[in-house]
């Protein structure tokens, strides 16, 4: 769990002020240990206050525990959101075909849009200052805030659609979050099972908005710093959870009781400068870069083209990514039925059949490919 990894961290920061290494090597764990504890906690808690019926079958419950799709890297998924299917569970062609055409998505997401992107982010956002300029750096920020949600999302995704083949329905865990007109729409829409576990388990039991607005506001900036603190052992994670837990308290303060007479473009590209400056303090985990990236994206610094181009040949290519990101980024799936035209059903079907030709060819014919939740 993520209380593990701050023993390193503590152990590193007092090994700096008495300039001795009491980093602990050794320490080795699983990757997504931090989903699956979350899980345990839920059921555990739920039986407690009696949501759940203890589950008798130690199969059954490791079932749960373990299951494949979702384990390493989410959505959290709650005992009582699969009990019935643990007990009752029927596998059909329908949900077979839904699956593999959701898990489609999700590695297109992943291996064409977020790869790439990360890449582009990584050239920019790693390399000298002084070739980028502030330009380049928004769009090496940009470029990342779309990589972590195609990752991300991408994975859930994949996640979701095999746990539909295997005759499992799991919780939406991301609503396009990148069309959110505040920081408060934008975490309804984000991870939503992360955000609704600290909801349910800290934010009501601590009191929620039922003890005064003086505590609600402790509650968020209590939930937020945790938030922060659950990512990883790093000083910016807990900056990062700190920096919304202020957003979020100024939303509900002061811009929620006049947030409907401001127009929606200001809205929305409030919101998105805030979630990109988010996103860009999650990137740094050396703070000393954060905030020397923070003060370039807040220059006038223009970039040496020259040198970004002769540095970075395929950067132009990369580049195409992000329109592309930004075009997917949106609910245009949603309003797309080619199932209402004649013949449309199998061009709909051909369609995934391309996606996942090129997204095989993406994932073979790209090195880099990492997965950001994985580490969590």
């Amino acid at each position: 769990m993520f209380i593990f990894k701050y023993l390193n961290f503590f152990a590193g920061n007092l090994g700096l002020i008495f300039g001795k290494s009491w980093v602990i090597d050794w320490l080795v764990l699983p990757i997504g240990i931090s989903f699956y504890t979350f899980q345990i906690l839920s059921y555990v808690i739920d039986l407690y206050s009696g949501k759940i019926k203890i589950q008798k079958n130690f199969c059954y419950l490791l079932l749960y525990v373990s299951l494949f799709p979702q384990l390493i890297a989410g959505p959290i998924v709650r005992y009582e959101t699969i009990e019935n299917k643990i007990l009752n569970r029927r596998e059909t062609v329908d949900d077979a075909v839904a699956g593999f055409k959701r898990f489609i998505i999700g590695l297109a997401k992943k291996v064409i849009l977020a790869n790439n992107l990360g890449l582009l982010a990584d050239m920019i956002l790693t390399g000298s200052q002084a070739v980028y300029g502030n330009t380049f750096y928004w769009i090496g920020a940009l470029s990342y805030a779309l990589q972590i949600y195609f990752d991300f999302s991408g994975y859930s995704d994949m996640a979701i659609g095999l746990g539909r083949v295997f005759g499992f329905h799991f919780l939406e865990d991301f609503n396009y979050p990148y069309v959110s007109l505040s920081i408060t729409e934008f975490w309804r829409r984000w991870h939503i099972s992360l955000s609704s576990w600290f909801r349910d388990y800290i934010y009501i039991p601590l009191g929620g908005n039922r003890k005064g607005v003086k505590r609600q506001l402790l509650n968020i900036f209590i939930v937020w710093a945790l938030t922060g603190f659950w990512h990883g052992a790093n000083w910016n994670f807990i900056i990062w959870g700190i920096f919304y837990a202020l957003l979020l308290i100024i939303e509900k303060t002061f811009v929620l009781k006049y947030i409907d007479k401001i127009p929606k473009i200001i809205r929305y590209v409030v919101t998105m400068f805030l979630v990109v400056i988010g996103w860009t303090i999650f990137y740094y985990t050396d703070v000393t870069k954060l905030l020397s990236a923070i003060k370039n994206m807040f220059s006038f610094a223009l970039p040496n083209l020259a040198t970004v181009y002769a540095e970075n040949a395929e950067i132009l290519w990369a580049l195409f990514y992000v329109p592309l990101g930004i075009i997917c980024m949106l609910p245009i799936k949603n309003k797309i039925n080619l199932h209402k035209y004649k013949g449309g059903a199998t061009v709909t079907a051909v369609a995934y059949i391309l996606l996942l030709a090129v997204s095989i060819i993406f994932m073979f014919g790209l090195k880099y490919n990492p997965f950001i939740y994985f580490r969590f």
